[in-house]
């Protein structure tokens, strides 16, 4: 078992880092949360969650232990697979899902995509007496220096791009974001995905 991978951040995007080590490239997908924590850094260390299928190998990167251990968690809520783990990691930090859970704020876990009501009535019930410990935690670093942000920024082609990674369609995915935009110009990337999210 990968317990964590520390290399050269070979290339970076919102939902997906490449970690160089030892000659090796490790392909790893990341929540917002770690892809701001590590953006504007040339090495970094990824704690791993494996998922090995017959017909996939997929490795889940984290830049903190707390991040990894709530996926962990999600991944034990019936009816959550990695992908809607790392949406739910994307949408929230790991402090802000805690008190999400502890106060069972239904209305937030169902403005993420794939989570329903029943989806977040259970991730409420089973997470409740789990989660305490998060709260008040960082689990994340948050974005330094606003980058701007045009209509024709490689920064909005890279949240679309992002957000259709992650199961949205290219074309609603497109005019929410233009709205985000127009509305805060100076938003960075992760920040409209995270806006975007939450409207979609």
């Amino acid at each position: 078992m990968i317990e964590y991978i520390k290399g050269t951040v070979d290339e970076i995007t919102p939902t997906k880092a490449i970690l160089e080590a030892s000659g090796i490239g490790y392909a790893l997908n990341i929540s917002l949360n770690t892809y701001t924590a590590i953006q504007n850094k040339k090495e970094a260390k990824l704690y791993v969650y494996e998922v090995i299928r017959e017909d996939a190998y997929l490795l889940f990167g984290f830049a903190t232990r707390i991040e990894r251990d709530l996926f962990e968690l999600l991944l034990g809520v019936s009816g959550i697979g990695g992908q809607t783990a790392r949406m739910v990691l994307s949408a929230f930090t790991p402090a802000d899902l805690a008190n999400i859970v502890q106060t069972e704020d239904v209305r937030s876990l169902k403005g993420v995509k794939g989570i329903g009501p029943k989806a977040a009535q259970r991730i409420i019930v089973d997470l409740k007496d789990k989660v305490a410990s998060f709260i008040g935690t960082s689990g994340s670093t948050s974005a330094s220096g606003e980058q701007s942000v045009s209509a024709s920024s490689p920064l909005v082609e890279e949240a679309v791009q992002a957000l259709t990674v992650l199961g949205f369609s290219p074309a609603p995915t497109q005019k929410v974001v233009m709205q985000i935009v127009k509305e805060a110009p100076d938003t960075p990337v992760e920040g409209i995905i995270k806006k975007a999210l939450k409207m979609l």
